[in-house]
């Protein structure tokens, strides 16, 4: 038996606010546009940039309901980490032209930027800074969770690490490296 992955990871900024539509038989599905960035020194020194834009596509199923959390968290440049699998679409159009599309089939997700006017501890009522949501349709498990630390300094203090909050906010330490 061969056996074969079909995984995506991505880190990146939405280009718009999500789309969210239902489908004809009730199921609702959200969309949005992820902008993945890299820089690098080109030969003459000069920095140059290069973005790629991935169409994202979350479905909300019988144990999720992760598209109706797109729709009530996400907005146009919040930062999300994403996990799915890539699925490529052709179909003909009016003019009886192919087109092609790639999109991530977004099975897991976890909300990276804070929101404005949030606390200390993170949260501002609506929703947590930090918040992973994930569908796993062939298991039938949803996990959520979420941390309450700030969103800064090394990557942000998050619950497990509370009473280190002083150590990791720390620039200066006797590390050798």
């Amino acid at each position: 038996m061969s056996r074969s992955l079909n995984k995506v990871t991505l880190i990146g900024n939405l280009g718009a606010d999500p789309e969210v539509r239902s489908t004809s038989g009730g199921n609702r599905v959200a969309t949005f546009s992820l902008a993945t960035s890299r820089s690098w020194n080109g030969p003459s020194g000069d920095k140059q940039e290069k973005t790629e834009w991935h169409r994202c596509v979350v479905w909300n199923s019988k144990v999720s309901q992760l598209a109706d959390i797109v729709e009530r968290y996400l907005k146009k440049g919040d930062k999300v980490y994403v996990e799915g699998r890539i699925e490529y679409r052709q179909w003909q159009d009016k003019e009886n032209q192919t087109r092609y599309m790639t999109e991530i089939n977004v099975r897991e997700m976890i909300m990276l930027s804070g929101r404005a006017g949030a606390g200390a501890d993170g949260m501002d009522g609506e929703a947590p800074a930090r918040s992973r949501v994930s569908s796993d349709r062939s298991r039938g498990a949803v996990g959520s969770s979420a941390s309450s630390g700030s969103s800064g300094g090394a990557g942000g203090a998050t619950g497990e690490f509370e009473d280190f909050k002083g150590s990791l906010e720390e620039e200066d330490d006797d590390l050798p490296f």
